[in-house]
């Protein structure tokens, strides 16, 4: 009988977690943190979780498998080779797992991880006793849709040992598993675990066959091309590991303790962080003098945990409480818990009668008419894959995650920040509004700078 499976996604962080159920039973692979999503879920297909199921220590996140298992009482399954601190059911090649008409296969794939592995999965046969055809695998970061997960989130000392393996391991699922097979990666959808950009929503062995690097390059070939596309990933990966292999705390979704405006004043006065989470271009009209500007949009969490110095006093600033329980969700999922407080309302009524801050907004039209009339300075904030296809000419290319630490190459006067979307560049913006630059936000996708005739290199 064919298993039914739900893809649940988590877009800010690129990724997805699946439920896979018979009707009866369900198994879980890869969840996130804030489990409640999975439960209701789960609550509204009529299914009891048996198994909890994870492909690897993630990197990306901090997971909700532990938890899961916990509060369902379902077994929760880890690769053997992992050493971590809680009880698991630990897995190794060729191991297989049934819970009601639910069959899996346990693929050892190291790759992405040096224990990362696969699950095959299967329904059982018309008299529910054999198994019947391979139907999905969920493969973690090892086969992604047109790519394959990085392997360099471990040291340099493994990558190049990983990347081949990465190779082997794609070869290995394509061989042994039908064209059919419905391929259900975890990562791939945003998330900078993937080596290179993905492509599509969906696939199977087949297609993969035509388009993914690890089938259609030769190894080598392939392992120079992974390993030369290799950049940045976000520095918030070095503490995602360690609270999953310890294990996850309880995760807490409550909303922090309000804050008033002279709580505010003396937090910004201190140099704490004090994060507003309005639209960017509200925050650039009027906002709290030391404040810095993280929309609360897709790209939210991944910046600001890349920008974030963990164990930081971090507050919060919204519209509404709904915007702050939104936030505080995303900063769970990557294991920022503890919130000094929020303040909610108007700006304005926010800041208890002192003036705000505020810098102009433009586009890249904008950024040319000025240009024709004055030398402008530009700080282009975007990465060095980006800049390396093209940039505004004469701009300064200072990446936003290394902003904090090279303030002293920004020149003195007007800067103007551009990045790909205006995300960036908004947060780029503001924290040289902090450190007292006159700034200029250019908000508008890099796209536009060629349509308003600006010389690019």
């Amino acid at each position: 009988m064919g298993i039914d499976i739900e893809v649940i996604e988590t877009s800010s962080l690129g990724d997805r977690s699946y439920l896979a159920s018979d009707g009866e039973v369900a198994v879980v692979v890869d969840p996130q943190r804030d489990i409640d999503r999975i439960l209701s879920l789960a609550e509204r297909k009529g299914v009891r979780i048996t198994h909890v199921l994870e492909t690897h220590i993630h990197n990306d996140y901090v997971t909700g498998g532990l938890e899961l298992a916990r509060v369902t009482g379902a077994t929760y399954v880890v690769g053997a080779g992992d050493e971590v601190g809680f009880e698991r059911l630990a897995v190794s090649d060729g191991d297989r797992i049934s819970t009601g008409s639910i069959r899996l296969q346990v693929i050892h794939t190291p790759g992405h991880t040096h224990h990362h592995v696969a699950y095959a999965l299967r329904g059982s046969n018309g008299d529910g006793d054999g198994d019947g055809e391979i139907q999905a695998v969920f493969t973690g970061g090892s086969m992604l849709f047109g790519a394959t997960g990085r392997t360099d989130l471990l040291g340099p000392e493994h990558t190049d040992d990983l990347t081949h393996a990465q190779f082997h391991s794609v070869r290995r699922l394509a061989a042994e598993l039908p064209g059919t097979a419905d391929v259900l990666p975890t990562h791939g959808f945003g998330s900078f675990c993937s080596a290179t950009p993905t492509s599509g929503d969906s696939s199977t062995v087949a297609e993969q066959q035509a388009t993914n690097p690890a089938l259609t390059l030769a190894e080598q070939d392939y392992v120079d091309t992974l390993l030369a596309g290799l950049d940045v990933y976000p520095a918030y990966y070095a503490h995602m590991g360690v609270i999953n292999t310890r294990g996850p705390e309880p995760v807490d979704l409550s909303l922090p303790e309000p804050v008033d405006a002279d709580e505010l004043r003396r937090r910004l006065e201190a140099g704490e962080w004090v994060v507003d989470l309005r639209e960017r271009t509200a925050f650039a009209a009027g906002h709290l003098a030391g404040s810095l500007a993280f929309e609360l949009s897709t790209n939210f969490v991944t910046y600001l945990g890349w920008l974030y110095t963990y164990g930081t006093p971090l507050t919060l600033i919204g519209d509404t409480e709904d915007q702050v329980a939104d936030a505080r969700r995303e900063l769970v999922r990557i294991g920022i818990d503890a919130l000094s407080g929020a303040a909610v309302g108007d700006i304005t009524a926010l800041s208890g009668g002192r003036p705000l801050r505020s810098y102009p907004v433009t586009d890249f039209a904008g950024l040319a008419e000025a240009r024709k009339e004055r030398d402008v300075q530009v700080i282009d904030a975007r990465r060095n894959d980006e800049r390396a296809k093209s940039s505004v000419t004469d701009s300064i290319h200072i990446p936003l995650h290394e902003l904090a630490d090279r303030l002293g190459e920004v020149p003195d006067g007007e800067v103007w920040v551009y990045c790909g979307s205006g995300y960036r560049a908004s947060i780029a913006a503001s924290v040289l509004d902090r450190h007292g630059h006159p700034v200029v936000l250019i908000n508008d996708a890099y796209d536009h700078a060629e349509d308003a005739d600006l010389p690019q290199s």
